[in-house]
């Protein structure tokens, strides 16, 4: 299994503990993971399903670049974190 993690920043919106869903795409996995707080997508992905500007997803540690396809391949054991982007100046 894949376990996919939202982090507190997001969750003080909409609770979702972790995940464990099949391995498979990144997408693929996301979507099972929201399946268990739906109104949490609103906070993840806009409008086009693209992953929203001020959220970074991790896997296994490494920044996702593609935003919009995210269509890497997950291995059992993998871990995704998603977290609100903060900037600052």
């Amino acid at each position: 299994m894949v376990t996919v993690e939202f982090a507190p920043a997001l969750r003080r919106h909409v609770d979702c503990e972790p995940q464990q869903v099949s391995p498979g795409s990144l997408r693929d996995a996301l979507e099972q993971a929201l399946e268990a707080a739906p109104a949490l997508a609103a906070y993840v992905f806009d409008d086009q399903r693209a992953v929203r500007k001020h959220v970074a997803v991790f896997v296994n540690r490494h920044l996702v670049q593609d935003r919009v396809r995210l269509d890497g391949r997950l291995e059992p054991g993998d871990r995704v974190l998603v977290v609100q982007a903060l900037s600052g100046g």
